[in-house]
């Protein structure tokens, strides 16, 4: 695959699926990244099945999502852009009616929810489900999947110390522990069968206590690479199960999530608030200091991604080795950034780290500042 440019839109989830299929809404946000100078956009998130879903109005693999999932690729390539879809399973992360939390060990959510551990043949069909959301994407045209293997998902807690209490084989070791993400590689390698790239996007650390540090993350990374299916790898940190604004920095949006939750909630999300959203200062290019820590160890593409907005940033990470960099926020502000760096007219973004975006997931995915008013479907 080539690509127009090293920029990518980062994997953000749009909030734009209310029937749980591809929306006209969802066809337009990424047709605009793809008009405004991203050398790829990114699909986010695909839930590999209901139970793997993570929030509301968001797509799972299903027959019904086949012809979406089409007309989005068209979009996307009508505007000289690649496109690439986030396909994973969200274990404990989200509260949803339909939904059966699993981890790889038994526990509670944050807000007291029991969380079943898998048992090995919940693991195999989770396994074939990730192969069967491939399929679905390289028939749909997609130019690469994006596997998620971060932010405390159910490969990414099967890879954390903190939630992986198992005694099989899926448990203990390094090796034991990247067994579930090494089956997904591999099955997922056979079923794209060199038709897309695939990546996966990797947390650096959990941003816990007990959670998953970086020297054992790179021993995961060095491991992935191995299987020989990576062509890139991103790299994050935190999550959503505990710790959010780990991964995010800048202002925590506590008084805008409260707003939208029922009164009946309200009082308890007030407390639990400061563990929930903790206040981390927003730095430029904030993963960067870990993320050199990988880039050495690996010969694979590294994507580095967080809190990039300016073209300095963009320029230090390729003079520093980095394969691609990954845009989020930045561009949902603005999605024609990258073609006003190109022409010149602009070497930064206007993204103010508010976060408040993060709260319109419930009402479609944008800048609050410059379109408070939610999207209608």
């Amino acid at each position: 695959m080539q690509l127009s440019n090293r920029i990518l839109k980062a994997a953000t989830f749009e909030g734009m699926s209310p029937k749980n299929v591809v929306s006209p809404q969802l066809i337009d946000f990424h047709r605009r990244m793809a008009a405004g100078g991203v050398a790829m956009t990114t699909v986010s998130y695909i839930a590999v099945s209901r139970d793997g879903m993570g929030a509301p109005a968001e797509i799972y693999v299903h027959e019904e999502a086949a012809d979406g999932l089409g007309a989005i690729v068209t979009a996307v390539h009508g505007e000289g852009a690649a496109i690439a879809a986030q396909l994973g399973h969200a274990g404990a992360v989200g509260e949803l009616p339909h939904k059966r939390a699993v981890g790889p060990s038994k526990g509670r959510t944050i807000t007291g929810a029991r969380v079943a551990a898998i048992s090995t043949g919940g693991i195999d069909e989770v396994v074939a489900q990730f192969a069967a959301g491939a399929r679905m994407l390289r028939d749909a045209g997609f130019d690469a999947v994006e596997l998620h293997f971060g932010h405390h998902y159910l490969v990414s807690s099967f890879l954390s110390p903190r939630w992986n209490k198992r005694r099989d084989e899926y448990g203990g070791t390094v090796a034991n522990r990247a067994r579930l993400a090494v089956r997904i590689l591999r099955e997922v390698g056979d079923a794209v069968a060199g038709q897309m790239a695939v990546t996966a996007k990797l947390n650096m650390v959990d941003g816990v206590h007990g959670g998953l540090g970086i020297a054992e993350s790179i021993e995961f990374a060095r491991i992935f690479e191995h299987v020989g299916v990576l062509d890139a790898i991103e790299l994050t940190a935190g999550g959503s199960r505990a710790n959010q604004m780990y991964m995010f920095r800048g202002d925590a949006p506590r008084k805008e999530f409260e707003e939208v939750l029922p009164s009946s909630q309200r009082l308890a999300f007030r407390a639990l608030a400061p563990v929930l959203f903790r206040r981390y200062p927003f730095e430029e290019a904030y993963f960067l200091p870990m993320a050199r820590r990988f880039r050495q160890q690996l010969s694979l593409p590294v994507i580095l991604l967080g809190g990039i907005n300016t073209l300095a940033s963009i320029n230090q990470a390729m003079a520093e080795g980095f394969g691609f960099v990954a845009m989020g926020r930045a561009l949902l502000r603005e999605p024609d950034l990258i073609a006003r760096m190109r022409d010149g007219s602009a070497d930064q973004g206007t993204c103010t780290h508010c976060n408040k975006c993060m709260v319109s997931i419930y009402s479609g995915t944008r800048c609050v500042l410059d379109h408070p008013e939610p999207l209608t479907f």
